[in-house]
Parts: C-alpha cells; sequence; structure tokens
C-alpha cells in the first residue's frame, strides 16, 4: 500500500503522518460496524448472511492490523486505530438502532389492567397475555407481548399514555416458536430499510 501511494509522489510525510492514520481510521470504522451488525444478525438467527460479515469484518481488519505494523514507530496510526473502533462501536449502535431487526419482549406492569391498552393491540394484532400477579404492596395486573423491534417505540408511547407510572421491562428475543413465518416476514422490510438508507 505504502510503495504503491509513493509510486504516485505522495510524500513520506503526508503518508505516514495523514493518509495512512486516515485509512487506518476508516478501516477500523468499518470492521467494528461490520462486527456489530454481525453480532445483531446473529442473536436474531439470520444465519446466512452471519458468515459474509465475519468474512469482510476479519479481513478489513487484518488490512488495519497491518499498517499498524508496518508503521509501528508512528502514534498516529495507535490513535487512528483507537479512533477508529471508538466511532465503529458508535457507528453500529447507530446502525442497529436504525434497522430495528429482531423482536422484544415486553413486561408491562400496572396496579390495575389497562383496557384501552388492551384494545389497541387487538387492533394492531399484537399477540399478548395479560394476568393478575401478586407484587408487594398487593395486586398488580402483568401484561406480556413479543413485538418487531420497529414497532416498540409506538407500543411504549400508548403504555406511557395509558398509565404515565407504569413499570416495563425490555428484553431481546432470539427466537419464538413461528421463527420460519417470522424471518420470512422480516427479509423485506430489511432489504427496503437497507435501500432506503442507500438512497438518502
Amino acid at each position: 500500500m505504502q510503495d504503491f501511494l509513493q509510486n504516485l509522489g505522495i510524500s513520506n510525510e503526508l503518508l505516514n503522518y495523514l493518509l495512512m492514520p486516515l485509512l487506518i481510521f476508516v478501516a477500523r470504522v468499518a470492521d467494528v460496524s461490520i462486527n456489530t451488525l454481525r453480532i445483531m444478525f446473529m442473536m436474531n438467527g439470520k444465519k446466512n448472511i452471519v458468515p459474509i460479515l465475519g468474512f469482510f469484518e476479519a479481513l478489513i481488519w487484518l488490512l488495519a492490523i497491518g499498517q499498524i505494523f508496518q508503521n509501528v514507530n508512528n502514534p498516529l496510526s495507535y490513535l487512528a486505530y483507537a479512533g477508529g473502533f471508538a466511532t465503529g462501536t458508535y457507528v453500529g449502535m447507530t446502525l442497529d438502532e436504525k434497522l430495528a431487526l429482531g423482536r422484544v419482549l415486553v413486561r408491562v406492569i400496572t396496579p390495575k389492567p389497562l383496557p384501552s391498552l388492551l384494545e389497541f393491540m387487538k387492533e394492531k394484532d399484537f399477540r399478548f397475555t395479560n394476568v393478575g400477579a401478586e407484587g408487594r404492596y398487593g395486586k398488580v395486573n402483568l401484561l406480556f407481548t413479543v413485538l418487531k423491534r420497529d414497532q416498540l417505540q409506538e407500543f411504549i408511547a400508548r403504555v406511557k399514555q395509558s398509565d404515565a407510572k407504569a413499570f416495563y421491562t425490555i428484553e431481546s428475543v432470539k427466537r419464538v416458536s413461528e421463527e420460519d413465518l417470522n424471518i420470512m416476514e422480516d427479509k423485506p422490510r430489511f432489504r427496503s430499510r437497507l435501500l432506503s438508507r442507500a438512497r438518502t
């Protein structure tokens, strides 16, 4: 890489103190972002895309670490490597939030049943279980539901509208009993999101 850039007439100073750190930074951002997405897809059971992401993640990492070894005396290379890792983590988390793939389990605990929330869930065709339970201070109502992550924000807003003091927890779900059907439902949604992001 360095020989190729030098053959283009780029000076050693520009190469060592600007271009190489920049390339290391960009490569690190790319491989850490891919790593975050790979873990996300793995947690959601999408086996076909995970090995492809793993291949490119490892390839980019080897390119980045190779440049580090070639510029072992350049402190800017280390700063670029660490900065790329931090930035890549942020970028990967942002992509995860934007794509909102997978499903989550939501538990909602309230002092009393929430008929308006149940009607909302029936209208949206959400599957849920609503049972009575015993809490520290007496009887409570416990609601379970599994949602697609892109529906979570709307659902939580409706929970708060129904009961501003409702207690709820959210957990990621790797598989559900209808996994084959759910994966097929997610595929077009995933493709449409990627295409829409690419256009903007």
